[in-house]
């Protein structure tokens, strides 16, 4: 129970527990600050007009196929 809950999908995306803790808290940082880029857009318009988006799309290059060969 324990190895499912807390590795197995590390292990999914070859990574250690560890290494996906570093990983996901600075992904979710990333989003963090692409929100609160988009809040500052939504109130001020002319301001940060691609900064959110931007970000959204390097957050997605860092996870996109992460994990592609365990999952053939």
């Amino acid at each position: 129970m324990i190895k499912q809950i807390f590795l197995a999908h590390p292990a999914a995306v070859d990574e250690s527990y560890g290494a996906h803790l570093v990983f996901a808290l600075r992904f979710s940082g990333g989003l963090l600050a692409a929100s609160g880029a988009a809040l500052v857009h939504a109130l001020v318009p002319c301001l940060l007009e691609k900064t959110a988006s931007r970000m959204v799309a390097r957050l997605h290059a860092k996870t996109a196929g992460r994990g592609a060969s365990s999952k053939m």
